[in-house]
This record gives structure tokens, sequence and C-alpha cells, in this order.
């Protein structure tokens, strides 16, 4: 409806539809985050922890309304119809540009519970956005470089021991648990300076995921495998906002998790670790192939 504006006006009204949601549901969200952190006992938990993740689907919703109202976006979205909006999910995606939040949002609303994300911890200083994450019982991770870890072994495991705390919160309500493996969004020059064996996806990290399922034990009903792709390119959150993405395609494979993971020793044991590295690397190499093929199906460059 508002696609006809020039793409810099309508990156603003965007924007403006955008900081509107986050205000409104961002004061929402924080009022009853307050009524949690005075009753953390489990019986007044599980209901607040429900109305808090409603109101975070609400937001998610409305996220998509001001997207159909603004943008002119052809989705392609598969793999939806099995799936359970009262069931606990694992997610695994590729990460290319912060659109992909929006992406996944957008593409598994109505479909599974509320997403979940593993935040670097600096974003917790974002404006009310951040303390919004918190509230809503996303994970903040810092991580360590080994050599900082070499000087202060005492940190080794502190976020292995955050993953599973945040894990155990998301075993009362039915909840979707996201997990970017790569860690961080794809870049040409990344993947060079890796020299990954994906020709369209950086290394992905077993850590994380491994401690996930281990956390919620019987939980995890399956693993969703989403892969994203831009046949535009890869767009920037502005090019989102502007209106200059044109056409996403999202690929959703629900997988099982092997009921083997849930007991195993990822730091410690290192037949279980390079097990689980392997399942990972062969989810990576399938998600590559699918996106050669789809690079082939819309003619883009296949070594760009």
């Amino acid at each position: 409806m508002l696609n006809f504006l020039p793409a810099p006006l309508l990156g603003v009204v965007s924007t403006l539809f955008l900081v509107l949601n986050v205000l409104l549901f961002g004061a929402l969200i924080l009022t009853f985050a307050v009524l949690k952190l005075i009753l953390p006992f489990t019986a007044a938990r599980r209901p607040l922890d429900r109305l808090l993740n409603a109101f975070g689907q609400a937001w998610v919703h409305a996220n998509s309304l001001w997207i159909s109202l603004a943008q002119r976006v052809r989705w392609q979205v598969e793999g939806l119809e099995k799936l359970n909006l009262r069931g606990w999910y694992l997610v695994a995606s590729n990460h290319q540009s912060w659109v992909d939040i929006i992406v996944l949002q957008r593409s598994l609303r109505g479909r599974i519970p509320f997403l979940k994300f593993f935040l670097k911890k600096e974003l917790i200083f974002v404006p009310i956005i951040g303390l919004v994450w918190w509230a809503l019982d996303f994970p903040f991770m810092k991580r360590h470089t080994e050599a900082f870890l070499k000087k202060h072994p005492e940190k080794r495991g502190q976020d292995q021991e955050t993953t599973r705390r945040a894990c155990e919160k998301f075993s009362l309500v039915p909840t979707s648990v996201i997990n970017f493996l790569e860690g961080t969004r794809f870049t040409r020059a990344k993947h060079d300076k890796q020299d990954a064996p994906y020709q369209y996806l950086l290394r992905p990290k077993a850590g994380g995921i491994a401690l996930a399922i281990n956390a919620m034990g019987e939980r995890f009903q399956s693993l969703l495998d989403v892969t994203i792709f831009y046949p535009e390119g890869i767009p920037s959150f502005w090019d989102f906002l502007a209106g200059r993405v044109r056409q996403v395609v999202v690929l959703v494979n629900e997988l099982p998790i092997p009921r083997d993971f849930v007991h195993g020793d990822y730091s410690g044991d290192p037949v279980f670790r390079a097990r689980v590295q392997a399942w990972v690397h062969e989810l990576w190499l399938e998600k590559d192939r699918k996106l050669a093929a789809l690079r082939q199906q819309f003619a883009l460059p296949q070594a760009a």
C-alpha cells in the first residue's frame, strides 16, 4: 500500500513503524517482567512466561502487519505444514543479514512458539530493546578468545553455563530456540579467511547446539533446519526498510534430533564431540547444496 513511496521516504516510514512497535510492546513486556522479578517462583512464573511470550508473538504479528503495508515482498516459504504451535523446537539457520531475524519471525509466526535467540552480551545495552530481550529470557552470551581463557581458565565454560540456565527456563512453556551456528553473518571476506569447505556458508560451531540439546533434555521434539535465500543478493537492514527487497525464499526442513545427543558430554567426550560435529557438518553440506541449487534456479553466478 505504501510501496509507491520513494525508497528513502519508505525507509523512514518503515523505521517509524518499527520504533512504535518497540515502544508499545516494550512497555507491555517490561511491565510484566517486573512482576516476574517480584514473583520468581514457578507457580507465578509459568503463567507470566506464557503472557510475555504472547506479547512477543503479538509484537511479531504487528511487525508483519507493517511489513505487509509498506513492503512488496514475494515470500516463498516451504516446509511449514506439519509444525505445531504448542511444540518445542530447536531452529538452526544460515545467517547473512540482520534481515534474517525479521524473515524468520515473519515466516514462522503462528506455526511454532515464539522464537528465542542467542545474543551477544553487548546487545543488552541497545536502548529499550535490549531490556525487552532480557525480559523475554533471551540468553546473552559473552565470547572469550582462547588467549583470554588461557590467562583466565576460571572463565572457561561460562557460555555453556549461561546456555544451560537459559534453556532450563525455556522448559516451562513451549518455546522455539534458534541458534545461528555460524556465529556471525556471512560475508565473502569471512568465508575466504576461514577457508570454509562450503561455497555459501561459514564454518558452523557445534558446541552451542550440543549444549541446547543437552540442557533441554527430551523437550525438543525436532530440529528445524532453515535455509534463507535472497535472490537479489544479501540485503542490508536499510535495504529492507526502504523496500528494496522484493523476494525472499525460506526452506524449512524438520529433522529428528539423535536421542543419544541429549545425554552426551560435548566438552569432555571427544568421541561424542566428533559425532555432533559430523552431524552438523552434514546439515551444512546439505544446506550448501540447497543454496547452490537456488542460485542456479534464479540464475545467479555460482561463485559469487
